[in-house]
C-alpha cells in the first residue's frame, strides 16, 4: 500500500480496502466465499466488531453480499462496480512527473453558489487553489470547495501558500473520510481566463480554456469535495474509452 495516508486510516477502512484490492484482483471469482470474520479477525489481528464494519463499506458499496450462515461473496457487480471506482482512484493520485504547488491557502468565505453545489444548509464554504505541472509546465489551475472545514484535511494538506504535492486534495483527503469516496459526478465545458486564473496559467484574459467540474460523493451520498480544474487545452488532452461490459 503505497498510500501515504494508508497508516493513519481507521483500521475498518484498512482492512476494506485490502479486501478491495483482492477483489479487484479476482482473488473471489466463481462464487469463492470471502474470509469469515473469525478468520480476518485472526490473520489482521483486528476485532470481528472490526471486521464488521469493514464487510459494512463493502456491502454499502455494493461490492459484495452476505448470506447468512454461508458467508460474504462479491456480488454481481462487483467487478464492474471496482472499475468505476478505478476511475476515481485515477483522480485521486498524480502521475509521475505531476505536481501541483498552492497558489491560495484554505480559507472560510462564503459561497452561495459552492454551497449550494455542495449541499450544504450554510453559505460558507472553505476554499483552496493550486496549479498543476507536468515536468515543471503549468498546464491547469484547480479551485477547491470543502464542507466548510467539516473534515479538517491533514498536515500535509493544511495549504500554506507555496505548498507543493503530488496528489489532489481528494487524495490526500480521502483516506482521513467516515465514509469512502463512491461517485463522481463530473461536466466539462469551454470557459475564458478572468484574471485571476490567467496569471496562474500564464495566458492571456479571455483565453480558452477547458473546465471540469467535479463532485465527489461518499456512500452516504454526502457531497465531500467540489473540484472546479481550468486547463490550458494547448497542453492537455482529455481522452475517454468506453468498453461494453
Amino acid at each position: 500500500m503505497d498510500d501515504p495516508g494508508y497508516e493513519t486510516a481507521p483500521a475498518h477502512r484498512r482492512l476494506s480496502n485490502a479486501l478491495r484490492e483482492q477483489i479487484a484482483a479476482g482473488h473471489f471469482r466463481d462464487g469463492r466465499r470471502l474470509p469469515t470474520e473469525f478468520e480476518l479477525a485472526e490473520g489482521y489481528g483486528l476485532s470481528r466488531q472490526t471486521v464488521r464494519r469493514a464487510f459494512h463499506d463493502l456491502v454499502a458499496e455494493g461490492l459484495v453480499y452476505r448470506v447468512p450462515g454461508k458467508g460474504t461473496f462479491v456480488s454481481e457487480q462487483g467487478t464492474s462496480r471496482l472499475r468505476r471506482l478505478g476511475a476515481i482512484e485515477d483522480l485521486t493520485n498524480l502521475p509521475s512527473d505531476t505536481t501541483t504547488e498552492i497558489v491560495a491557502p484554505l480559507r472560510r468565505r462564503a459561497d452561495i453558489e459552492a454551497a449550494g453545489r455542495l449541499r450544504l444548509d450554510s453559505d460558507f464554504v472553505s476554499t483552496l487553489a493550486y496549479v498543476r505541472r507536468d515536468a515543471g509546465t503549468v498546464f491547469a489551475m484547480t479551485i477547491v470547495h470543502l464542507p466548510d472545514l467539516g473534515v479538517h484535511l491533514p498536515s500535509e494538506a493544511e495549504s500554506e501558500l507555496g505548498t507543493i504535492g503530488v496528489r489532489t486534495i481528494i487524495g490526500v483527503l480521502e483516506p482521513h473520510l467516515v465514509t469512502p469516496v463512491v461517485e463522481l459526478v463530473q461536466s466539462i465545458t469551454v470557459a475564458t481566463a478572468p484574471e485571476e486564473i490567467a496569471q496562474h496559467l500564464g495566458c492571456p484574459i479571455g483565453h480558452g480554456l477547458l473546465r471540469a467540474d467535479r463532485l465527489y460523493l461518499d456512500s452516504d451520498d454526502r457531497a465531500v469535495e467540489l473540484a472546479i480544474t481550468y486547463f490550458l487545452p494547448e497542453r492537455y488532452t482529455y481522452r475517454t474509452t468506453l468498453d461494453r461490459w
